[in-house]
């Protein structure tokens, strides 16, 4: 994804607080981000620690002196790729809708050509309050784009709808905002995170994946306009935008909810750590200790899961299929013996000896195996990068 230049405009409501992270969640995908504030939005978050968080000098006053001899507001609104208004208060969004301009928010959104995405935040009676519904319909008219809210606990009290957006899914809509739909008509079946097999009530067999590759791939792929199916293991990760999501927790769970998906996908991704065995029984209450003799060991007999890949490559047709090969050593010999054993179109491999790399972090350094005998190195990006370089590569082996 390339960087673009996002001015995030923070509106006077509670859900400003969260104006931090979302600056985060924005530089970690490579934006450029600067922060305007209303003068009611300082007092729910310190300029200082958007200044910290962002790299650049934060705006609140209609009348600062601007750079390079622009008007203040002039300024940012030219220099914006992208105007994000997170939290959208329904005060600001009143002004918007009748193109008030009383001070630096309201006035450079309405001087910037930039797209704007909004992102509501305000008391449940108040987002479904004619008035607010009638100025939504009005920006919505207008070009604006408009993430959220969402339902749940408010911090008035009130439950219903009024939630500002996650952070995180927040950065996604950015990330979708302007991107062409080249998967438009695809459906993309794609599995992520770790199983986990049952031992007993209590405990089970796992592993360290976080799912965090499998959902940056959801993610691209819906932003990129595809119907996604998320096949998702033990993670704990929020569901990404325009994503339908399915939990499983066991290896034959995920089998059987891949097969149930199969038929509808055009493109398959099986990015998930599926545990390679289970025990052969499992015991439906807890195994205590004192059950065993004083320093006596414990035998667990394993079977092996069915390779759900390997299943699914033999019977693809003209669908495209991807493996991840996590290898600690000869990564490239053992990504292509999976590939050959498996079947598929494509095995992305990574070294999970790297420390900077692999599970449970925000970057990878993968390689992508083809049947050729070709292999492709990409330098250390985070998973998002990674997922773009993968479908720029499979939009491009479906154009044949």
């Amino acid at each position: 994804m390339d960087p673009r230049r996002i001015l995030l405009a923070i509106s006077g409501g509670i859900a400003a607080y969260k104006a931090p992270e979302l600056v985060r969640s924005l530089r970690r995908a490579d934006h450029l981000v600067r922060c305007v504030l209303t003068p009611e939005a300082s007092r729910f978050v310190s300029p200082l620690s958007l200044q910290a968080v962002s790299g650049h000098s934060v705006r609140s006053d209609l009348f600062d002196a601007g750079e390079e001899g622009k008007i203040d507001h002039i300024g940012l609104a030219d220099w914006a790729d992208l105007v994000l208004v997170a939290p959208a208060t329904a005060n600001l969004m009143a002004k918007m809708a009748q193109g008030l301009a009383d001070d630096l928010v309201s006035t450079v959104l309405l001087a910037t050509r930039a797209p704007i995405l909004v992102a509501p935040a305000m008391n449940v009676n108040m987002w479904s309050h004619p008035a607010t519904q009638s100025n939504l319909a009005t920006l919505r008219g207008r070009g604006v784009s408009v993430i959220g809210p969402d339902a749940g606990e408010l911090a008035c009290g009130w439950e219903g709808l009024g939630r500002m957006s996650d952070p995180g899914v927040i950065a996604e809509a950015v990330a979708a905002q302007g991107v062409p739909p080249t998967l438009a008509g695809a459906r993309v079946l794609v599995t992520a995170g770790g199983t986990s097999e049952a031992i007993d009530a209590v405990r089970s067999i796992s592993n360290r994946s976080s799912g965090k590759m499998g959902f940056a791939i959801a993610s691209e792929a819906a932003r990129r306009g595809a119907d996604v199916v998320l096949v998702a293991g033990v993670t704990s990760l929020p569901t990404p935008l325009g994503v339908r999501r399915v939990d499983v927790q066991s290896a034959l769970e995920m089998r059987e909810t891949v097969l149930a998906e199969f038929d509808e996908a055009s493109i398959i991704i099986k990015a998930a750590a599926v545990a390679d065995f289970r025990p052969a029984e499992v015991s439906d209450r807890k195994i205590k200790k004192e059950e065993l003799a004083e320093g006596a060991s414990m035998t667990l007999e394993l079977v092996q899961n069915p390779d759900i890949l390997r299943e699914i490559s033999a019977r693809k047709g003209d669908r495209t299929v991807v493996g991840f090969a996590a290898e600690s050593e000869d990564v490239v010999a053992a990504a292509k013996r999976k590939l050959v054993r498996k079947g598929c179109d494509l095995i992305v491999a990574n070294d999970i000896s790297r420390n900077d790399a692999g599970f449970d972090v925000d970057e990878n350094a993968v390689l992508f195996v083809w049947p050729n005998g070709e292999v492709e190195e990409l330098p250390l990006l985070p998973k998002p990068g990674v997922a773009a370089q993968l479908f720029d590569r499979i939009e491009k082996l479906r154009e044949g």
